[in-house]
């Protein structure tokens, strides 16, 4: 006070100030009750760190035994060690440190964190709606936002030690198989070196292989700049560089735009026209690796198996194989004859462009974790990464060849009991190539349909479709199977207006699946969201797991359906249909189309027959639809509603034909007369299979 000294109130004591003074050394005892807090804490996560390490060592030990036995090893006990080595790395008391480090870098902006998540996706957003073909209202877009702020508030996130031993174990399981081979070949090695080694050194070779085709999908990647340089308007060049990315990412990739091409309806014209080149032809196969093929697939060259083969000049090309015309020598009636012959051929280490398709997806998928740390993600890109898997399953199927001759082959002695539809004939098979019949003076049915003058082209369009519409009823409610593939680039036409289809890789069995199937097309046709829930819930892979959340499902459905403006269908629902018009329809199409797909919101992975079937559908459906091109649309429902009522009539007078035709060449070939009412003409006679 004022530079004096302070004076001691007089109700005070010095005694008093001095028990005061006293009482300061008192506050050490927190201090020292902390710090023997925090050594008891350090001991115990020593010992902690300690068991752990010792833990994580002994897991290891399973590793070390399968590997110096001298037995050979199986995929599911490898699987099953390094499953267990990485649940203890998991565990281990560094791992879950690293989630503080990890938040710390992310608050400090050293790494990619939540902000940097949601600027990445309003760019995202930003662009799509500069190149949306259509103005997105701000309504969708303001509920867009709020939907996005309430799925990102789950508190905890991977650290960056979690999701490397993630990517690993990706990778890991994707050489699983690879590694078994492989140590199973340095184990006979060691028995028998000079036989395995040769062997040994093709395993190893694959990795180099698959480091080049994944050196060539990460390359294609440089067009994604490119596509976002492009004006947002100008869709024709969006489109091209699209189709460029597709052709050098390969195989795998040409595959997923020839689905995307059967949905080819729904998306932009100039997009779609890029698409559709995919169904039709692709780049073919080198002629060096057409003469390898078949020396290895039939132990001679190409010279002894054919005649007029030319490897440079395929007749088409798609993303599994090639498709080359020759002739082969054959015997009939005790004579050497050629006879013209279509020869498949697929491409080399398919499988390998696959399985790197897929870890490239999936890759994609688990890093974006990283590039976007939002804890409310990680379900998502999971149940995305598992629906990816499921998905490829079917595509992988088609690499069969075996399989896809065994299949073509049962609907070949099917089509010979119909005068609708026609399959070509197999003649041989190996796991690389198939023989089959040719079909002469056969094309595309889109192609054929362009060469048919106008005064016929109604009639003949109608008719093809009327063709196609009672094959697949014939196959899904007689045979229950039918074409997984049936673009336009699958059914040829002849110039006699016979049908036939082609590339039989993937077939869709129909057994216990139609009625889910059935029930959630009816249910997002209609709206029915009790209907869809059950559906979805019974397809999915864990159909036990789903019904449990079946509330939650059907809620999210629900709010999907209001915000897509699909309203329920009830006993008036032609007068809704008809105040829907055309737009209401293509909304309800495009929920069946995409919702299957695409139910990673639902946490619900679809099983991959389903996807597949689904897949199948949408692929008939667009080439049926692609036949009244030029007709009026009010055609469609007509001659469905027609093609449906009329199937068990055209069913028994397609038995019945097949009956009178095969009596009638029994009858010609052994010189019997033939009543008026059995004769036909040689144009039908010419449309029947061979008997």
């Amino acid at each position: 006070m004022n530079g004096k000294t302070k004076k001691i109130p007089p109700n005070k004591s010095r005694s008093s100030i001095h028990r005061k003074k006293k009482k300061a050394p008192v506050s050490l005892v927190p201090s020292v009750r902390m710090l023997g807090e925090k050594t008891i804490k350090l001991l115990s996560d020593t010992r902690t760190f300690t068991q752990q390490t010792i833990l994580l060592s002994r897991t290891f030990f399973p590793l070390t035994r399968l590997l110096a036995s001298d037995e050979e090893i199986t995929l599911e006990e490898l699987s099953c060690v390094l499953d267990d080595i990485f649940e203890q790395l998991y565990q281990h008391p560094l791992i879950h440190q690293s989630r503080k480090l990890t938040q710390y870098l992310r608050q400090n902006n050293l790494i990619p964190n939540e902000k940097t998540t949601e600027k990445l996706i309003q760019y995202v957003i930003d662009q799509v709606l500069l190149r949306s073909p259509i103005n997105v209202p701000e309504v969708v877009i303001q509920e867009f936002w709020t939907f996005f702020h309430e799925l990102m508030n789950a508190p905890e996130i991977k650290g960056l030690m979690e999701l490397n031993l993630d990517i690993i174990r990706l990778v890991l399981k994707t050489y699983e198989p690879l590694l078994v081979e492989v140590i199973n070949l340095l184990k006979e090695t060691k028995r028998n070196t000079k036989t395995k080694f040769t062997a040994l050194l093709t395993k190893i070779k694959v990795i180099r292989h698959d480091l080049v085709i994944i050196k060539r999908q990460i390359k294609a990647i440089r067009y994604v700049k490119l596509f976002f340089q492009t004006d947002p308007k100008d869709l024709r060049a969006q489109a091209q560089i699209i189709a460029k990315m597709v052709r050098e990412f390969g195989p795998f990739f040409i595959k997923m735009a020839q689905v995307a091409a059967a949905n080819s309806d729904f998306l932009p014209e100039e997009i779609a026209k890029e698409l559709t080149v995919f169904q039709e032809d692709v780049p073919p196969m080198s002629p060096e690796e057409v003469i390898e093929t078949i020396q290895e697939s039939f132990g001679k060259p190409v010279n002894e198996c054919y005649y007029g083969f030319d490897p440079e000049k395929p007749l088409k090309s798609g993303s599994i194989g090639s498709i080359y015309l020759a002739k082969k020598p054959t015997i009939e009636n005790g004579r050497e004859i050629l006879i013209p012959v279509i020869v498949k051929i697929g491409r080399t280490r398919l499988d390998r462009e696959f399985l790197m398709g897929k870890t490239a997806l999936n890759l994609t998928i688990l890093s974006s974790q990283y590039w976007a740390p939002h804890s409310k993600l990680a379900p998502f890109l999971e149940a995305m990464q598992q629906q990816v898997d499921e998905f490829i399953k079917g595509f992988q199927q088609e690499l069969d060849f075996l399989k896809e001759a065994a299949i073509q082959d049962r609907f070949y002695q099917r089509s010979r009991e119909s005068i609708f539809w026609r399959v070509p004939r197999v003649y041989t098979a190996t796991p690389r190539i198939i023989e089959m019949e040719y079909i002469p003076g056969a094309e595309n049915v889109m192609s054929a349909l362009a060469r048919i003058p106008d005064k016929k082209y109604k009639r003949f369009a109608r008719d093809i479709a009327a063709r196609l519409f009672y094959t697949v009823l014939l196959h899904v409610l007689i045979y229950r199977e039918f074409h997984g593939d049936l673009h336009p680039g699958n059914v040829l036409v002849n110039q006699l207006g016979e049908l036939f289809l082609i590339d039989w890789g993937n077939c869709v069995n129909l057994e216990g699946k139609w009625k889910p199937f059935w029930d959630y097309i009816v249910g997002a046709l209609t709206a029915d969201t009790d209907l869809l829930t059950n559906a979805m819930i019974n397809m999915s892979a864990d159909p036990e797991l789903n019904r449990n959340r079946r509330k939650e499902i059907a809620a999210t459905l629900a709010h999907t359906l209001e915000r897509k403006k699909i309203k329920p269908l009830k006993w008036d629902f032609i007068l809704q249909l008809y105040k829907e018009k055309t737009d209401g329809l293509h909304r309800r199409i495009q929920v069946v189309m995409h919702l299957m797909s695409n139910t990673q919101h639902l946490g619900l992975i679809i099983q991959s027959d389903y996807l597949h079937l689904l897949r199948s559908v949408v692929a008939v459906a667009g080439t049926y639809v692609r036949l009244y091109e030029n007709l009026p649309k009010c055609l469609i429902p007509f001659d469905i509603i027609k093609s449906i009522t009329l199937f068990p009539a055209t069913l028994i007078l397609d038995r019945m034909a097949v009956g009178r035709n095969r009596l009638y060449l029994t009858l010609t070939r052994r010189g019997v007369p033939i009543p008026e009412i059995l004769k036909i003409d040689n144009s039908v006679e010419n449309m029947l299979p061979i008997v």
